[in-house]
């Protein structure tokens, strides 16, 4: 199992660009040591161009990857052109359907659901506080099992203030398609709403 699978705690923090033209995060421990990175990945030149001079984010599909400290892809993460609603599909790195997590709301405080290869719902992340990037994850009972927050105890907790920039916490006993997707989570929500400039509450 990759070292990036047992972390219970780490922080993922966006490379700051001018322009945003490819998403990248890289993934550190609560040490602040590199352990992995997640970055968008197919994009061609036209499309790069596109995303710089006009607002047509949400209307492409995005598609990012996860890798360990070694390089090994851990998931893949693909969100379809979206309208309303985001749906970002999860597989591990070899490919394998792993489940989605799918926006369940567009009004009030954002909520998505976790579902299985089969459709099966296993969990979800709910904003507590949008703004202030405070999100629940829990499984499928409403359990909470993880979150996804600016509260940062550990290395730079005054340095990072902005919401490109968020700790992560994962219950330990946490196994299988419930933990790959909790770490999804953390590009994944901020993939399937950051362009959306409709001021989320």
């Amino acid at each position: 199992m990759s070292s990036l699978l047992t972390l219970n705690r780490f922080f993922v923090s966006q490379k700051a660009k001018l322009i945003e033209l490819t998403n990248e995060y890289t993934i550190l421990d609560e040490e602040g040591n590199a352990a992995g990175a997640i970055r968008q990945e197919g994009q061609s030149k036209a499309r790069k161009l596109l995303r710089a001079f006009t607002s047509v984010d949400q209307f492409l599909t995005h598609h990012l990857s996860v890798y360990d400290a070694t390089g090994t892809k851990i998931l893949a993460l693909t969100r379809p052109a979206k309208i309303m609603k985001s749906k970002v599909l999860i597989a591990d790195g070899a490919g394998a359907p792993v489940g989605s997590i799918e926006q369940q709301n567009v009004i009030g405080k954002i909520r998505f659901g976790f579902l299985g290869s089969q459709g099966e719902a296993i969990g979800g992340v709910n904003a507590e506080n949008w703004r202030a990037w405070n999100f629940s994850i829990t499984d499928a009972a409403g359990t909470e099992i993880g979150r996804i927050t600016k509260k940062w105890s550990g290395i730079g907790k005054e340095m990072f203030t902005t919401a490109d920039n968020y700790m992560v916490e994962i219950d330990a006993d946490v196994t299988g398609p419930l933990r790959l997707l909790a770490l999804a989570a953390a590009a994944g929500v901020d993939t399937a709403l950051k362009q959306d400039a409709r001021g989320l509450g």
